[in-house]
Order: C-alpha cells, then structure tokens, then sequence
C-alpha cells in the first residue's frame, strides 16, 4: 500500500528544525532513556524516527538504526545522526532482517488509524526485537485523554521563521481516527508562503493498546509519563512490553 507523506514531512521537511527544533525534546528523551538504561538495552530500532531529534540524544547511549517513511525526514536525520544507520521504511510492513534489543515508536505510532495497521506496527517491532527484549510506545494521547484544542506555535532561525496553528478535533466520537490540522506559515528571506496540512492519526483506547501488545507477542504495561508537559496534547502514559514467545 502507497502511503500519503504529510506536507509536513514532505514538501517541508528542509524546514524541519525550524519548525520543531530538536532542543525541545531533550526532557522526554532523557525520559526513554531510563526506561532502556533500566532493561540494560545496548541497541534500538527506532520506527518513524522522523528528522532524529530523539535520537540525536539516545545515540550517547545507544546503537540506533533510525528508519522513517520519508525520504525527506530521513536525510535530515542524517545530517544530525550521521553515526546512525538511517533507513528508508515503512513502520507498516519494514523488514530489515534483524534483532535489536529494543524497538521504539515515538509519536509516528499514530499514523496508525486502524487497529489493523496498529497491530501491523506492532508486529514489525516485534519481528525485530530479541527474546525478552522491550518494546517503547510513545502514543501522543489516547481516547482517555485525548482533548480538543487550538495551538499557536512558532520559531525563528535566522533569516526563516515559521508561525502555525494546529486544529486537533474529533469529528467523530465513535471511529478510531481524530484530525490533526495545521496551517503553516513560512518565511525566508522576506518571502512569505503557506502551507495547509489535514493529518488523520489514530485514538485508541488504553485497553485498545494493552490488548493489541499482548495479542502480537508483548507482556505490556502502560507507564505515567510527565515527560512532555509542554506538548499540544498532554501525553500522561506511554505503553512498554516485554517480547515473549507467541503461542
């Protein structure tokens, strides 16, 4: 299946770290860090790894290979996270041929708008993840939490800037889906754009999450997560799981 690459990541992902800098996440990166220091974990898969900016703090730590649906994301990657494989991929249906120690998905896990392709996500980490090693989930929110809200953010970088609003919305309750919409304005050198991006990205419930880890081959736990405060959603827990063998 052709996968549609947000604007976001695509047409604009040169202006990646103007938009989302990779200073901003240093606290929930220091976050993940003692969930893998704490299972002694020596290598990590990260899936939709996006332009790195998580990596570029777990790699002090870390054997990566770092792999995203984007081939604009992942050359942004390179340029931080030289040192890393960095891989072209689709969380979806990757299959690189070999184990790591623990897989991680950050917030590229909602672009899973089914619980078909959540499972199918999942069971790429697994795939990938040695016996008894750990699996990272880092959902933006889940139906429990999920609210609706309007967001203003912007950032200057020299001679560009960015300003964008983001609509997060659930038209419809029932589903498994809510829209996440921005309108992103642009601006080097005196020259003025604007971008408008609809993203669907998936909202499931946290027995959803346990129930679909535990389904693919996980021993799963949601963990408190106070990590990302400042983020547009609020994000209170993230999901781990242990690989064990599938019946």
């Amino acid at each position: 299946m052709r996968r549609t690459i947000p604007a976001l990541y695509g047409e604009l992902a040169d202006w990646w770290q103007t938009i989302s800098p990779t200073s901003d996440y240093a606290d929930e990166a220091a976050f993940f860090d003692s969930l893998f220091a704490k299972a002694k974990v020596k290598s990590i898969l990260e899936l939709g790894a996006g332009g790195g900016n998580v990596a570029f703090y777990l790699k002090q730590h870390y054997i990566m290979t770092l792999t995203d649906i984007a081939p604009g994301m992942v050359a942004m990657s390179k340029k931080q996270n030289p040192e890393c494989e960095n891989v072209v991929g689709d969380m979806f249906s990757l299959r690189l041929g070999k184990l790591y120690d623990a897989v991680f998905i950050h917030d590229a896990i909602m672009y899973a708008t089914t619980m078909d392709e959540l499972r199918q996500a999942l069971e790429t980490a697994y795939v990938h993840t040695k016996l008894g090693g750990l699996v990272v989930v880092v959902p933006d929110c889940i139906r429990e939490t999920f609210q609706e809200v309007t967001h203003y953010e912007g950032h200057d970088d020299g001679d560009k800037a960015v300003r964008y609003i983001q609509w997060i919305s659930d038209p419809d309750p029932a589903d498994t889906q809510f829209d996440y919409d921005f309108v992103i304005a642009i601006k080097e050198a005196g020259d003025l754009r604007s971008v408008v991006d609809r993203q669907v990205c998936g909202l499931f419930s946290r027995q959803q999450w346990l129930e679909a880890l535990e389904q693919t081959g996980f021993s799963a736990s949601a963990v408190h997560d106070d990590s990302a405060t400042d983020e547009e959603v609020e994000r209170l827990e993230l999901f781990i799981g242990t690989k064990k063998t599938r019946s």
